[in-house]
């Protein structure tokens, strides 16, 4: 169960993510709250928007996407481990999506060319958005870990799943973006987008053919496309397809016969 400090600081959050500026509250409950911003900001549990817009009122989506981008540039928590690269990825996409897709952390080509999914996998999980009847432009598409993560000085194109302590210290980027898009579903590609999302332990074959839940928002669990390209076996393909058509379903989009016989 959560303390009273970690709900305080949680809303505290939300409201100014919102664009809420003030608060009427005694002097005593101001010192007590502001100490616990502080020990969240000192902590890095949770990124905090700029104060407002330009306008004085509520951001827009795109201004905290803005502003989360910029924080995400030079994101403490991730450069004290060093462990991580310094080519910040952020995110790509509709800011207004009802679907968002998270993977675990940017690669050779996505660091490259500075956004996510582009690489083999990316093209590929184009082509799966292009199946359902969507364009990659109608989607948001983000990583938990917003870093490639390091190999050594000789890394080249190799790539390596981000570690649990790196994908904690991106966590609160992601849930952030999270509650700037709100998408009506949420798809987690691969394991490691999964436990990081979700702070769970088990990988995706456990955590397929179920609805989750992050922040309220109902979340899908699959292979990560590079699972595909490195397993050929069409029950593979079909698993991933058979989370796609749930995904489909819950937004209540269309389904054709052909879409359902797929892989079959």
């Amino acid at each position: 169960m959560p303390t009273l400090k970690q709900l305080a600081v949680e809303t505290l959050t939300h409201m100014v993510e919102g664009g809420q500026q003030r608060l009427a509250v005694d002097d005593e409950a101001r010192g007590i709250l502001r100490q616990w911003m502080l020990d969240s900001r000192r902590g890095n549990q949770a990124p905090l928007p700029a104060p407002a817009s330009e306008s004085g009122g509520e951001m827009s989506v795109e201004q905290k996407l803005d502003y989360l981008r910029q924080r995400a540039a030079t994101w403490k928590a991730a450069r004290a481990l060093g462990t991580l690269r310094d080519t910040m990825v952020f995110a790509v996409g509709n800011p207004r999506a009802r679907l968002m897709l998270v993977g675990e952390a940017p690669g050779y080509e996505e660091e490259r060319q500075g956004e996510p999914f582009v690489g083999p996998a990316g093209q590929l999980l184009t082509r799966i958005l292009k199946a359902m009847g969507l364009q990659r432009s109608e989607v948001y598409i983000s990583n938990v870990c917003k870093f490639r993560p390091s190999m050594g000085e000789n890394q080249g194109t190799a790539n390596r799943p981000p570690s649990p302590e790196e994908l904690a210290a991106c966590k609160p980027l992601i849930m952030a973006e999270i509650r700037a898009i709100t998408p009506a579903c949420i798809v987690c590609l691969g394991g490691s987008s999964a436990k990081g999302l979700l702070d769970t332990h088990q990988g995706v074959n456990a955590l397929r053919g179920q609805w989750l839940e992050c922040q309220g928002i109902p979340v899908r669990v699959t292979y990560h496309p590079s699972y595909l390209l490195r397993n050929e076996a069409l029950g593979a393909r079909r698993a991933l397809w058979e989370d796609m058509l749930c995904v489909m379903e819950r937004l209540g989009m269309p389904v054709s016969t052909k879409q359902q016989n797929y892989f079959r």
